[in-house]
């Protein structure tokens, strides 16, 4: 279980995060829409709140 977390999910969640960072810098170089942004932004806190939640239980499992 612990293997299966901090091998393949938590780089996905990680990877996913800074996906929405990196497209949120590219919406506001270009000039783009400010809703989008917003929602850009919101996306990226509940990700990384999902990235911390999966790390935590990766590090619990190692420790059992």
């Amino acid at each position: 279980m612990a293997s299966l977390l901090g091998k393949f999910i938590l780089p996905i969640a990680v990877g996913a995060v800074a996906l929405v960072l990196f497209l949120g810098l590219v919406n506001m170089t270009r000039g783009g829409s400010p809703n989008l942004s917003q929602k850009l932004m919101r996306w990226r806190v509940i990700l990384q709140f999902v990235a911390v939640v999966i790390a935590m239980a990766a590090i619990w499992a190692m420790g059992r």
